[in-house]
């Protein structure tokens, strides 16, 4: 089983068309285009009956401390957790790839509306549902794809992981609003196999 894109390669930068924020010489960061890249997959195992992707940054700093503050940098060796970009399930097995721009392209103030989503899929709630949770302006359910942008000041190269799972069955047991921890429950004794692309992204310049 094979992921890949055309947009980037495997373990290499994500272009900042595909990000949420990208780096400005000013201000440090701004918003992005926000598109999704595109993806293609092949060799699926037999029986495979729909796909899941998920894509989610392992890199996030465990504390906000020094997030995004004038003279200070997160530094790399704190502790990280998990970020969820996008929770795409009841994909086809035998659906096209996702072209770039399909899914997203822009940014929602608030969220893109879901859980109903292209091609008759659904997606999940995205973790920029937390992080903007305190912004009366950006508060809102977060659905789909909301690309890369980690603090500005993280010393820390992001890994962004897009894993597809082929699934044995047609419709992903779950339900309502859902989360990627949600789906990577729901889906354990489902998979038939599973293949990631990793790609990288910064908007400190000197992250590593």
């Amino acid at each position: 089983m094979k992921i890949w894109s055309d947009n980037f390669k495997h373990g290499e930068r994500i272009p900042v068309e595909f990000g949420f924020g990208k780096p400005h010489p000013q201000t440090h960061v701004e918003l992005s285009d926000n598109k999704n890249p595109h993806l293609a997959w092949s060799d699926l195992p037999a029986g495979t009956k729909s796909l899941v992707l998920i894509c989610h940054d392992v890199d996030v700093p465990s504390r906000p401390d020094d997030v995004n503050q004038e003279g200070k940098t997160v530094p790399a060796a704190l502790p990280r957790v998990d970020f969820y970009h996008w929770i795409l399930v009841d994909l086809p097995a035998d659906a096209a790839a996702i072209a770039a721009g399909e899914f997203a392209a822009g940014i929602t103030p608030k969220g893109k509306p879901g859980p109903a989503g292209p091609r008759g899929t659904r997606q999940g709630i995205n973790d920029y549902t937390m992080w903007f949770s305190g912004d009366a302006a950006m508060s809102g359910n977060y659905f789909g794809y909301d690309g890369p942008c980690p603090p500005w000041n993280d010393e820390r190269l992001h890994n962004y992981q897009f894993t597809l799972y082929a699934l044995d069955v047609a419709r992903c047991p779950v339900e309502g609003e859902f989360r990627g921890p949600d789906v990577l429950k729901a889906i354990e004794g489902h998979v038939l196999g599973k293949a990631s692309l990793v790609g990288t992204y910064a908007i400190y310049p000197k992250a590593r």
